[in-house]
């Protein structure tokens, strides 16, 4: 763990500073589309990592609750450090997995990209063309600060993403549903919930109880578009009340099957 600067000075604790600069122009597009945060909301964010998003949300907006979860150990070391050094009381961390059901599950861990770190690794191992045309897209959008990996040929893309995936390890982690969440906190109301979990996003979604979608407003969510994922959340989305549903592809990933969902109700 080590602590750098972000582009506009803010620190942060991180495991890869290249990760944490990615992260944090990844989460500028999670308030698009009308999704808007005011003080005092509550935001539950599964698949948190390192907490960029709590963190932001932390410095601009006041009394702000944030439920945030990573399964991942190794992680969330990291997570803990950077909701303590937020200075938001209400910045609640818990070091486990968001799912269908309360269960133990097993995670690979990557260690050379932690943010890969997933309880589905077959998304990035199966799907060779998917993952190296987002590690392309990454090495394409790289931040300012990283010029030089635009400098570097498409050839090598392919080793990059091999290296990244390389000296895997597996962790059982514990994993609980939104439902358990919303009941032992006894929370009235999810402003916005914000899914990036690495192939376990239908499972989020199905382990919520039907009383309790009534209390979720705004859904932002990045869903690997595999075994129809897409159909399957736009069509429970629509189910529960959510009436405007955008997709989006961010810059760099057009060639993935990586999309971006924004719902919220009326």
């Amino acid at each position: 763990m080590k602590k750098i600067n972000l582009n506009d000075g803010t620190p942060i604790y991180c495991l890869k500073e290249n990760e944490a600069i990615v992260l944090d122009e990844h989460i500028k597009g999670y308030l698009s589309y009308d999704v808007n945060i005011k003080n005092g909301d509550t935001i539950v964010d599964v698949g948190a990592n390192i907490g960029v998003f709590g963190l932001r949300l932390s410095n601009t907006f006041l009394n702000v609750n944030i439920h945030a979860f990573e399964p991942i150990p190794e992680i969330y070391k990291v997570l803990e450090k950077n909701a303590q050094i937020s200075r938001n009381k209400n910045f609640k961390t818990y070091m486990r997995g968001v799912s269908n059901e309360n269960k133990e599950l097993d995670f690979t861990y990557y260690p050379n990209s932690p943010a890969l770190s997933t309880a589905q690794p077959e998304i990035w191992e199966k799907d060779q063309n998917n993952f190296i045309s987002a590690v392309q897209g990454n090495i394409s959008n790289a931040p300012k600060k990283f010029w030089w990996a635009k400098l570097i040929p498409k050839f090598l893309t392919p080793l990059i993403a091999k290296h990244l995936t390389s000296n895997s390890q597996k962790i059982t982690s514990s994993v609980i549903t939104l439902s358990h969440l919303i009941e032992t906190e006894k929370i009235n109301t999810i402003n916005l919930l914000k899914i990036d979990c690495e192939g376990e996003e239908i499972n989020v979604l199905l382990g919520i109880k039907t009383e309790h979608w009534n209390i979720i407003q705004a859904i932002v969510m990045e869903v690997n578009d595999i075994e129809n994922n897409i159909q399957k959340a736009k069509k429970l989305l629509a189910q529960k009340g959510f009436q405007n549903i955008r997709l989006e592809k961010e810059k760099g990933f057009e060639k993935t099957k990586l999309i971006n969902i924004y719902a919220h109700k009326n």
